[in-house]
């Protein structure tokens, strides 16, 4: 995938002022060139300084649409407050390694991700330029038929 990087920070700049993210916090773009990084998107953040830098992965991005990533990136921003009070509750109140820690951590991740997905699917389909929604996590997940392999038949 060929990354045309002006139109990507055209549209970092676009979606940082649609969610209000700029001027409140100090925000940068950042390509990240490692061949080794998983990730197609991530961020830095300093909450005490409201400074944060987006990493979108140039070499292997697993999504196809670079919007989206975006737009998912900043919503995980705009939440951090929300994600960091939910986590020092868990932290507070569940200990690290119990069946109950680890139950409400996961819960809490999913969760959000699935809020942070949800929420970008809504604005990219409204105001994005690229509407395509990107499929490229689905090609690591099993199919629907895999997905009962093994199990017992109950007849």
């Amino acid at each position: 995938m060929i990354i045309d990087e002006k139109k990507v920070l055209q549209s970092f700049e676009f979606w940082c002022k649609k969610l209000r993210v700029s001027p409140y916090w100090d925000i940068r773009l950042e390509f990240v060139d490692d061949f080794n990084w998983r990730k197609t998107g991530d961020f830095k953040i300093d909450c005490d300084d409201k400074k944060a830098v987006l990493l979108l992965n140039r070499n292997n991005p697993k999504q196809e649409n670079l919007e989206e990533v975006i737009v998912h990136e900043l919503f995980h921003l705009k939440m951090y407050p929300l994600d960091q009070v939910t986590e020092s509750l868990i932290t507070a109140n569940f200990k690290e390694g119990t069946a109950a820690y680890d139950f409400a951590y996961n819960q809490f991740f999913i969760t959000l991700e699935q809020t942070v997905e949800e929420l970008t699917k809504c604005y990219l389909l409204e105001f994005g330029d690229n509407k395509e929604l990107s499929y490229g996590r689905c090609k690591n997940q099993k199919s629907y038929n895999e997905l009962f392999e093994g199990l017992k038949n109950l007849e």
